[in-house]
C-alpha cells in the first residue's frame, strides 16, 4: 500500500520530540543525550532553532509525501493503481492540507521569535501546498471529487440546478463541484494563514503589553522597596529600634500616642559648658559654621560609641544645644539589659541595675573620647555630666516630626546633677552612688548641694572604675578608663 511505504510525519517528528523530553527520565538516556536536552532547553536561540527545525521536517515530509503519492497515481482508468491507492493519498487528499494546518500553528507557538520570521515560514509552507495543490494534485483532487460526488447523487442534482449544466468528469460521466477541492483547499489554507498570524501578532502585541507592564511593576516595587528601607532608616534614627518598630510594623492611627512607664532606667546629661565661648560667628569661623562643623564632630564621635555592643541598652535621647541626653534600660525587654528573664523578682541587683552600671561606662568613655579631641585639635573642652536612676515615662509626641521623649522626676533629678556639677566631673546623688559602687566605680564625696525644687542632696562624684564590668553570662568588656586586676 502506497500509504504504508511512506514514513508518516509523526514518526520523524517524534525522534526530534524525545530530544525535549530526555531531561524528565534522565535516568532511561545517556548522559551526553541528557546534558544536550538541558542545554537547548537552556539557551534560547537554540531551543528557537531545535522548534524550527522541527517544524521544517515536519513540512518538508508533508510535502515529499505528497509528491511521492504521483509515482503511484496513474489515473482512474488503471484498476490496479486504484487498488494500491484505495487507502491512500487519493482515498482522502485533504489530510495532507490539514497537517500543513498544524504546521502553521506549530508556527505561531513560537515564543520569542519575530513575527517577520513566523510569517516568512507561514507563506512558504501555504506556498508549497497551494502549488502541489493546484498543479501537481490536479488530476488527484479531481478523482476525489468524481468519488465524493458519485457516492451521494443528491448534492450533484443540486448543484446541476444551481449551475444550469454539468460538467464532463475525468472519465466523461463524473461531476465536479461548485469549487474544486483543490481550490477549497488551497483558500483554506491561505485563510488560515492569515487568521493564524493575526493571533501571532495579537498575542505577540498582548505579551509585548505585558512584558512592559512587569518591567514596570517591578521598577515601581523596587522603588517602593527602596523608599521604605530608606523611610525606616530614618524612622530608626529619629525614634529607638523598638519603637520604630511599634510604628512600621502595624497600622497605627496618626492620632495613637505611644507611652511606655519604666520604673528602673538610668538617665544621664553631659554638656560642653565652654563651647558657648568656642562658638563665634567671626569671618575667620564662616560666619559659625565651622564651629558647628567641630561640636558635629564632637556629637558623631559620642553616638559611634553606641555602636559598641557593651552600650546596646543605651539609648540616646536628644542633643539640646552642646547638651548630650541618654537613656539606659530604655528597651522592649525593661531592665534585662537584653538577658532572657521575664520578672524582676527573678534577677539579683547587680543584673537589674547593670545597665546603670554600662551607662556610667558610657559617660567615662565619653570623657575619654572627648580627651583624644581636643589632643588633636589643640583644645580645651570639658564635660560636666550628671546621672540618675529611677522612673520615668516614655513617649513619642508630636503629628509632624515625633521626638521620643523621657518624662519624671528622675529626668528633673538628672538634669540638675549637670547644671549644679562641675566641669571634668560626673555627679550623682547618694542613691546611685549606693548602686554603681557595687560595680567598682569610684566615688569621690562632694557633700550637699542646693537643688532647685528639690533642696539640699547628697552628692559624689564617679572618678572611675577599678575593674572590668561583670555580665551575668561572664563576658567583659575592658574600657580605656578602666584598670585590671590581674592578682
Amino acid at each position: 500500500m502506497a500509504g504504508a511505504e511512506r514514513p508518516g510525519e509523526g514518526e520523524v517528528v517524534s525522534v526530534l520530540g524525545q530530544a525535549g523530553r530526555m531531561s524528565v527520565p534522565p535516568l532511561a538516556f545517556p548522559k551526553k543525550l541528557v546534558a544536550f536536552s538541558t542545554w537547548i532547553d537552556r539557551t534560547r536561540w537554540a531551543r528557537n532553532t531545535w522548534a524550527m527545525l522541527a517544524i521544517f521536517i515536519l513540512v518538508m515530509a508533508n510535502v515529499v509525501d505528497m509528491l511521492s503519492c504521483l509515482q503511484y497515481y496513474t489515473g482512474p482508468n488503471n484498476s490496479t493503481a486504484g487498488l494500491d491507492v484505495e487507502d491512500g493519498c487519493v482515498e482522502n487528499p485533504k489530510y495532507y492540507n490539514y497537517v500543513a494546518v498544524l504546521s502553521l500553528i506549530a508556527t505561531i507557538m513560537l515564543v520569542q521569535v519575530s513575527h517577520m520570521v513566523k510569517l516568512t515560514l507561514m507563506l512558504l509552507v501555504t506556498g508549497a501546498v497551494a502549488v502541489i495543490n493546484i498543479y501537481a494534485w490536479r488530476p488527484i483532487f479531481d478523482e476525489y471529487d468524481r468519488k465524493r460526488f458519485q457516492e451521494h447523487d443528491f448534492p450533484v442534482v443540486a448543484l446541476e440546478k444551481m449551475q444550469g449544466l454539468s460538467t464532463p468528469g475525468l472519465n466523461g460521466t463524473g461531476r465536479l463541484p461548485l469549487v474544486p477541492s483543490k481550490y477549497s483547499m488551497t483558500v483554506m489554507i491561505f485563510v488560515m494563514m492569515l487568521s493564524f498570524y493575526y493571533f501571532s501578532r495579537h498575542v505577540e502585541k498582548l505579551a509585548r503589553t505585558l512584558f512592559l507592564w512587569k518591567i514596570e511593576v517591578h521598577d515601581q516595587k523596587e522603588r517602593v522597596y527602596e523608599m521604605r528601607r530608606w523611610n525606616e532608616a530614618l524612622v530608626t534614627n529619629m525614634l529607638p529600634e523598638h519603637v520604630a518598630r511599634h510604628f512600621l510594623g502595624s497600622k497605627k492611627r496618626d492620632e495613637e500616642l505611644y507611652s511606655q512607664s519604666y520604673d528602673e532606667i538610668g538617665v544621664m546629661f553631659a554638656s560642653l559648658p565652654n563651647f558657648a565661648d568656642f562658638y563665634t560667628e567671626e569671618s575667620i569661623n564662616n560666619g559659625g559654621i565651622e564651629c558647628l562643623r567641630f561640636l558635629n564632630e564632637i556629637i558623631s564621635d559620642f553616638d559611634s560609641l553606641l555602636d559598641n555592643p557593651k552600650f546596646r541598652v543605651i539609648t540616646k535621647i536628644k542633643t539640646i544645644g552642646s547638651t548630650y541626653m541618654a537613656a539606659s534600660g530604655v528597651t522592649p525587654d525593661v531592665n534585662t539589659n537584653g538577658f532572657a528573664s521575664s520578672n524582676k523578682e527573678e534577677k539579683s541587683d547587680k543584673e537589674r541595675w547593670q545597665h546603670l552600671a554600662d551607662l556610667a561606662d558610657f559617660a567615662l568613655a565619653m570623657k575619654d573620647t572627648l580627651t583624644n579631641i581636643n589632643n588633636q585639635s589643640f583644645n580645651n573642652f570639658m564635660l560636666r555630666i550628671g546621672m540618675n536612676k529611677g522612673g520615668v515615662l516614655a513617649g513619642v509626641i508630636g503629628a509632624r516630626k515625633p521626638h521620643y521623649d523621657i518624662w519624671g522626676n528622675t529626668v528633673n533629678v538628672a538634669s540638675r546633677m549637670e547644671s549644679t556639677g562641675v566641669m571634668g566631673n560626673i555627679q550623682v546623688v547618694e542613691e546611685t552612688q549606693a548602686i554603681l559602687r557595687e560595680y567598682g566605680f569610684r566615688f569621690v564625696r562632694r557633700g550637699p548641694i542646693f537643688v532647685k525644687g528639690k533642696g539640699e542632696l547628697l552628692t559624689f562624684f564617679l572618678k572611675g572604675r577599678d575593674k572590668p564590668a561583670a555580665f551575668p553570662n561572664g563576658s567583659s568588656v575592658t574600657l580605656p578608663h578602666q584598670v585590671v586586676d590581674n592578682s
